[in-house]
């Protein structure tokens, strides 16, 4: 029964990936050792350049203490090697040969000047699946333009529409974040693919066509009624929520849903002012002075805490939910009893304590333990020596000539 359990227990317990990416596809690939892959962050020798991307435990600006490395990198192996090196080269065939995935993210057209691309792999590997994330796909006058976070969210339509007065830029790397997720379904759908032809594929994400595809109902407005969605702030963009300050933060309320009920529940503590009129009854009406009601919310939630809104509203069939800091998302009672905050597996590098487990849940768990992310070359001698069968000897000559 323990055998059969095991193997029940990953979802992806047989899928060996190679990962050459940084901060713009490593979730990807994070995501994919999340489900039980077997991942091997290749990094050059003397680390990854997205090793230096912080922040940094302590605010210490170091290799080794970059939160946002080791966050994109839980659950995979490390090795260094460097392909532009011929024998470098050489090493990364053997590894194709034993195995069923690459992530990479270089610029198009990088691995073909070292003489590795498509072709080759297939030659090596016709059961290879090789999965590119790149600012503008593989194809395309722009494909060889430079990106980033910032221009995939400018071009790909997504600042246009987020912010108040002027564009603004969403929190963090989302639009690296989302091109990972559409990365990470590319490779599973490839994967089943290459269940039943016994080939692999390349898939070519774009980032700029992730976030775009993000964009919903501002192109289906576009597309349909020839209207440009606008910046609205806190307010959404159909009128049905907005963002108001509470006593002690902020809450998102919904405007008109179950108007009835929200005026009534204004007025039983006085503070629905001209809300009880008949006129407002009408939704064209209140549209017409969305301004105004939004200030007599507004004055009414300020006498309020965000919880205690939260929990009066729900109990009231509304869907509203406080604004929540880092912290208390941390503290949530519902994340903590459904065990999303997990321990992260040590073995000699603590510089997390915690990580966030995949966020969807199997019964039975099918999903691996978090384990920290690699050190540079941390596994070196595990694949090389004990995998390969590359001698202590050897690799200490590799290592001489920047090989490894």
């Amino acid at each position: 029964m323990t055998g059969i359990w095991k193997i029940e227990k990953m979802l992806l317990t047989e899928l060996r990936v190679l990962d050459l990416t940084d901060e713009k596809a490593s979730l990807c690939s994070k995501l994919l050792a999340d489900m039980g892959a077997r991942v091997i962050k290749i990094e050059r020798p003397g680390g990854d350049a997205s090793r230096d991307a912080g922040p940094f435990i302590g605010n210490e600006p170091h290799s080794e203490k970059s939160l946002s490395f080791f966050y994109n990198n839980t659950g995979k192996l490390g090795i260094t090697l460097n392909i532009e090196h011929i024998k470098g080269r050489e090493i990364f065939y053997e590894l194709l040969k034993k195995n069923d995935v690459i992530v990479e993210n270089f610029a198009p057209g990088y691995l073909n000047k070292l003489k590795i691309n498509c072709e080759n792999f297939k030659n090596i590997n016709p059961k290879l699946i090789i999965t590119s994330v790149t600012g503008f796909g593989q194809t395309g006058h722009r494909r060889y333009y430079k990106t980033c976070d910032l221009v995939a969210s400018a071009y790909g339509g997504q600042m246009f529409v987020t912010g108040a007065s002027k564009p603004l830029k969403h929190y963090g790397e989302q639009a690296y974040l989302t091109a990972s997720l559409f990365a990470a379904v590319g490779v599973l759908l490839a994967i089943r693919d290459q269940r039943k032809t016994g080939r692999g594929e390349h898939v070519d994400i774009s980032i700029q066509e992730a976030v775009t595809s993000t964009l919903e109902h501002v192109l289906v407005r576009f597309f349909y009624e020839n209207k440009i969605a606008k910046r609205q702030g806190p307010l959404h963009w159909n009128h049905l929520f907005h963002i108001l300050p509470c006593k002690d933060g902020f809450i998102q309320i919904t405007l008109f849903d179950k108007w009835d009920t929200l005026v009534e529940w204004l007025n039983r503590e006085g503070m629905a002012q001209d809300l009880i009129d008949n006129r407002f009854n009408d939704e064209r009406f209140r549209l017409k002075h969305l301004d105004h009601i939004i200030n007599v919310l507004r004055k009414w939630a300020q006498t309020r805490t965000k919880n205690e809104l939260f929990e009066l509203g729900q109990l009231m069939q509304f869907p509203w939910a406080p604004v929540h800091s880092p912290r208390e998302v941390v503290e949530s009672a519902q994340l903590i009893e459904r065990e999303f905050f997990q321990d992260v597996c040590q073995t000699g590098n603590n510089i997390f304590k915690k990580c966030l487990r995949i966020p969807f849940t199997l019964n039975p768990p099918r999903s691996n333990p978090i384990t920290h992310a690699p050190l540079i070359g941390e596994h070196n001698i595990q694949i090389y020596h004990k995998e390969m069968g590359i001698s202590i000897k050897e690799l200490n000559e590799l290592s001489s000539l920047g090989v490894i």
